[in-house]
């Protein structure tokens, strides 16, 4: 079968250099896996840190891409809820399942788990015609959810669900602040944030805010500009008169990182939430302690999410009432354009999807 794969690095991020199409041995599953035919597949910035082997110097010859969508095609004898023909799509954090972590519901917490597609390998991901996984690490995807949309919901979308709803458990009639909106993680934090009820501000280049509100967004700022946190603030203050409450942010979603940091924190009421995934423009962020400890201030970090809490967000997507921005769609011989496109995000709003030929 055909696979995207690669046998050196780019620090350089010349991916034409390095991505082939080749072919590698089709997949034979284990006792508690499934294979699966794959139709669709998403990129994500863990596959541009494998490329340039850091700050995980990955396995050689590497297959990337940690979320993929297809059809059933052979199951392990010990499966015992996925069968043959039903449609899938991958839970990409792999933990060990019997540490205290792990059997406390917190798998994402658990010290042996990797990432599928990253950290694993060699020649084992999301961009190859055919893949495995073990059955713990597959949902069913729900009727009215296309592979499309559910391959570029697999991670985003937990990521999301597990920053709001698990670590920061929002409420109704809460403020919002969704960094980055534009992003997959912003596009699905927009989307369950008023699942939820919430009035939600979003940030983004002036490019994508009308997105953002059509996603939405009750309000949508650009965070390119030097004084934006302003523009928060008078948001919050017209909301505070509606709710008769003190301005200011209840929960602030963030992965945007070191060059927002600080301003998000002014934002914030007291005892309020911010919760971050990541930190896009550097980790180096300068904290003013005064409004961590004089405002309580909770600050969590999120990282990927339970299987249970993808299964959530599923739901609702096949509900209709979130949907998943899918950007742009490319074949597994237009690769180093589509990771190209991902890591200067010029006009990139949503996911970036990859598809085997004919699928």
């Amino acid at each position: 079968m055909k696979a995207v794969v690669y046998n050196e690095y780019a620090p350089d991020d010349n991916y034409a250099k390095i991505l082939k199409v080749q072919d590698i041995d089709d997949p034979k599953p284990k006792s508690d896996e499934v294979v699966f035919k794959v139709k669709a597949a998403a990129l994500n910035y863990n596959d541009i840190w494998g490329m340039r082997g850091q700050p995980v110097p990955v396995p050689l010859p590497h297959v990337s891409g940690s979320d993929a969508a297809g059809d059933v095609i052979a199951v392990g004898e010990d499966v015992k809820n996925i069968k043959v023909g039903d449609r899938v799509v991958s839970h990409s954090n792999m933990s060990c399942r019997v540490c205290k972590a792990c059997t406390d519901g917190r798998e994402f917490d658990c010290v042996n788990r990797i990432i599928w597609g990253f950290q694993t390998g060699p020649t084992w991901g999301a961009f190859q015609e055919v893949t495995h996984l073990p059955e713990v690490n597959v949902a069913k995807i729900p009727e009215g959810v296309s592979y499309d949309e559910a391959a570029a919901a697999s991670m985003t979308l937990l990521t999301s669900w597990h920053m709001l709803v698990g670590r920061a458990k929002i409420t109704p009639g809460q403020t919002v602040l969704i960094m980055g909106g534009g992003s997959g993680v912003g596009s699905f934090g927009i989307q369950i944030a008023k699942l939820y009820n919430c009035d939600v501000i979003a940030t983004a280049s002036p490019d994508k805010l009308d997105k953002c509100l059509e996603l939405g967004a009750d309000f949508a700022v650009d965070h390119r500009k030097e004084d934006w946190h302003k523009e928060v603030r008078a948001i919050t203050k017209e909301l505070a008169k509606k709710k008769d409450e003190a301005p200011g942010i209840d929960v602030s979603f963030d992965h945007i990182g070191e060059t927002h940091w600080n301003k998000q924190l002014t934002l914030l009421k007291y005892g309020a939430t911010l919760v971050s995934c990541g930190a896009t423009t550097g980790y180096n962020a300068q904290t003013d302690l005064r409004h961590v400890f004089f405002k309580g201030t909770n600050i969590l970090g999120s990282t990927q999410g339970t299987k249970a809490e993808l299964e959530q967000g599923l739901y609702w997507m096949g509900q209709g009432k979130i949907k998943a921005a899918i950007d742009s769609t490319y074949t597994f011989e237009q690769a180093a354009e589509a990771h190209t496109k991902m890591l200067t995000g010029k006009g990139l709003f949503g996911k970036i999807l990859m598809k085997p030929e004919g699928a």
